[in-house]
């Protein structure tokens, strides 16, 4: 992938007028190695289109088919922890390391010997970096049991916000799935109620054919044009928040980290005197699923803990 995107930046060098690749190059940079409130902004812009049609089209479509007004409330009930969430991951410290409180974070975790050196210092930081921690280049410091920099909430995640984290992820599908299953049931309903499967249509030879699952969904979108797009938005969606929140889930319950996971499949296969080649890479740190657990509601090590 790396020499793929070296080739085609090398075309585009060709293609693009200088200033203009220059320009795109800095943007690029701005946005995905600093910290900017552009991905935050549009998360609210994409939520606010999705619960705007929910609210002007979906929910008074469904209240006059008489949908239960608990089933009907429960996106924005979702929608009210996810934004307690959403703030508590974004503005909760995840865990950063400096020389006043470096002590604090070294004897955390145990050093592995192959992912995790001891006495190894951060040249930017200039700080001895604990186990499990990582220089973040975005937020430019070293972070306590650091998963990955995320974009949409604007921080590191690490050991003091990875729950709030977990949470944000599960509000966030559960809203995506309770839309998606709203809308889904208000079109199964008007299809039920106006019969149309019971139909049929001419096509443009003139020959009349009964109504299929094609014409169906044409006519539905011809119909309903909004909320269709918006059904198949959240539909995706769900399956991707769904699918990233089963990652993470697991990750919880091995103790494991994104940046470890991707990490780990680098020391598979390599030889060192700890692992052999057959052995591969071991994960120390799980203590079972219920104290992997634990250890994620509270942290092994806190800020807290060091004004005791």
């Amino acid at each position: 992938p790396s020499r793929l995107v070296a080739w085609l930046t090398q075309v585009l060098c060709y293609v693009i007028p200088v200033p203009v690749h220059r320009a795109a190059q800095k943007a690029i940079h701005g946005l995905f190695h600093t910290r900017n409130p552009f991905f935050v902004v549009l998360h609210l812009i994409l939520e606010g289109l999705v619960y705007g049609e929910y609210t002007w089209e979906v929910f008074g479509y469904c209240q006059d088919l008489e949908f239960s007004r608990l089933f009907l409330i429960l996106p924005y009930l979702l929608l009210a922890v996810n934004v307690a969430f959403f703030i508590l991951c974004s503005k909760t410290n995840p865990g950063t390391i400096m020389k006043s409180n470096q002590l604090l974070f070294l004897h955390a975790y145990a050093y592995d010997g192959v992912m995790f050196q001891q006495d190894v210092e951060c040249l930017t930081c200039t700080v001895r970096k604990p186990a499990r921690s990582r220089h973040c280049g975005v937020c430019r410091s070293c972070v306590h049991r650091f998963d990955h920099h995320c974009i949409w909430v604007n921080n590191c995640i690490g050991a003091f916000n990875i729950r709030f984290f977990l949470c944000y992820l599960l509000t966030l599908t559960s809203m995506a799935v309770s839309i998606a299953t709203l809308t889904a049931s208000f079109l199964i309903q008007v299809v039920l109620l106006s019969n149309i499967m019971l139909g049929h249509y001419t096509d443009d030879q003139g020959q009349e054919h009964p109504v299929d699952t094609f014409f169906l969904i044409q006519h539905l979108f011809l119909t309903f044009p909004r909320i269709v797009f918006m059904l198949g938005f959240v539909i995706l969606l769900s399956v991707i928040l769904g699918s990233y929140f089963c990652f993470i889930l697991y990750l919880v319950l091995t103790n494991q980290t994104s940046n470890e996971w991707f990490k780990s499949a680098r020391y598979t296969c390599s030889c060192s005197e700890k692992y052999s080649r057959q052995e591969g890479y071991k994960n120390i740190y799980s203590k079972g699923v219920w104290a992997n657990i634990a250890e994620i509601m509270k942290p092994l090590t806190s800020p807290a803990e060091k004004r005791k």
